[in-house]
């Protein structure tokens, strides 16, 4: 693999507005509702996006959030996540190159998609703990990504959101929202350090009978 960088996703979004057909593909608008699902029935309090991209799961967020800070590693990306939430006040793009450090406030949520495989493992350890920071307690942490490696990432596509998760330092209560061959979408919610008494943390899996989308 050959890492991509930013100023290969900006080339790309400089040459067209919506390189993967995130706004147009099936398979992409199937993986945004399990997104929506994983954030649970709206209105949403504050919500933090990192990779927006070209804004197409910033479109669908912002309508139901009380407020959404969408954030995007490049100027091209940022100007097209902008115009994709014009429509909601609250909805703001910020260019924001991770793992710079993230706005400064406190999320009931936070939603990353297609974007940790792009990360060196360093940096996604920066970030893991940053999200963890910013989440408040019981908030709800949506992961998104592919199970398949592709020829530009920093690293494998498996396993990336249990690393992702352990890289925080924190303890969650992890369940499956949607699966596909290529993609998956898991939901996390951080377990309070008071109600664990083992001598390590660790992961655990939602009930299997709770109300989560499976597919």
């Amino acid at each position: 693999m050959t890492p991509i960088d930013l100023s290969g996703f900006a080339e790309k979004f400089a040459g067209d507005d919506d390189p993967w057909r995130t706004f147009s593909n099936h398979d992409e608008a199937v993986k945004r509702a399990a997104i929506l699902h994983a954030l649970g029935p709206g209105p949403w309090g504050r919500v933090l996006e990192l990779g927006s991209g070209n804004g197409s799961n910033s479109r669908a967020v912002a309508p139901r959030a009380r407020w959404l800070d969408a954030t995007e590693g490049t100027v091209e990306g940022t100007r097209l996540t902008a115009r994709a939430v014009a429509g909601w006040p609250r909805a703001r793009a910020i260019t924001l190159a991770l793992p710079d450090r993230l706005p400064g406030r406190v999320y009931d949520a936070v939603v990353i998609a297609e974007l940790l495989y792009y990360l060196p493992p360093l940096a996604m350890a920066q970030v893991a703990r940053a999200v963890a920071q910013a989440l408040r307690p019981g908030g709800r942490l949506v992961l998104a990504h592919h199970r398949v490696d592709y020829y530009d990432f920093a690293q494998h596509a498996a396993g990336i959101h249990m690393r992702f998760l352990r890289a925080t330092g924190r303890r969650w209560r992890v369940a499956t929202v949607r699966r596909r061959a290529r993609w998956h979408v898991i939901v996390a919610q951080a377990i309070d350090d008071g109600d664990f008494h083992g001598p390590q943390k660790r992961l655990e899996r939602a009930h299997p009978g709770g109300p989560l989308m499976r597919g």
